[in-house]
């Protein structure tokens, strides 16, 4: 009785331990939506990839026909400037309403296979409010390039 008991709880432990296993594919949940650290690797790019202000210097992976969308949170005395793309792979569509001062949004459509590069900069600090403050002068860049396949 005891080997069929201990046989027993030790299949049952590698059926659960099975059970949550997943493959590393984007969108195994059925949600659409991938940020650029879930983008898939290799086989394939994700359909929407979402950008912030962390993503700066990173390389994303876009699906033809996907979309990709960032809001750069910034503020009244900071804010960042409009994105810039420079390539031929995406198609500017529209990104909705800024809501908070300072923040710079954008989306695109992926149309074209190739690369582009989407960039933004801010003031690293606020300009001085009364005389005799010191000025700042260093700007905060901001840049991702964005491969469509």
């Amino acid at each position: 009785m005891r080997r069929t008991t201990l046989c027993a709880l030790a299949a049952a432990a590698l059926l659960l331990a099975g059970c949550g296993s997943q493959s590393g594919k984007a969108g195994a949940g059925g949600d659409s939506k991938v940020s650029p650290s879930a983008s898939p690797t290799g086989a394939g790019c994700a359909p929407l990839v979402q950008l912030k202000v962390s993503d700066s210097g990173r390389t994303v992976c876009v699906a033809k026909g996907g979309e990709v969308r960032l809001a750069l949170n910034g503020t009244k005395s900071r804010p960042w400037k409009p994105v810039v793309a420079e390539g031929t792979a995406l198609k500017g569509i529209n990104a909705g309403f800024v809501i908070q001062p300072g923040q710079a949004t954008a989306a695109y459509q992926a149309v074209n296979t190739g690369t582009e590069k989407l960039t933004s900069s801010r003031p690293l600090c606020a300009e001085p409010t009364a005389p005799g403050q010191v000025s700042c002068k260093g700007i905060q860049e901001w840049t991702v390039t964005v491969t469509v396949k």
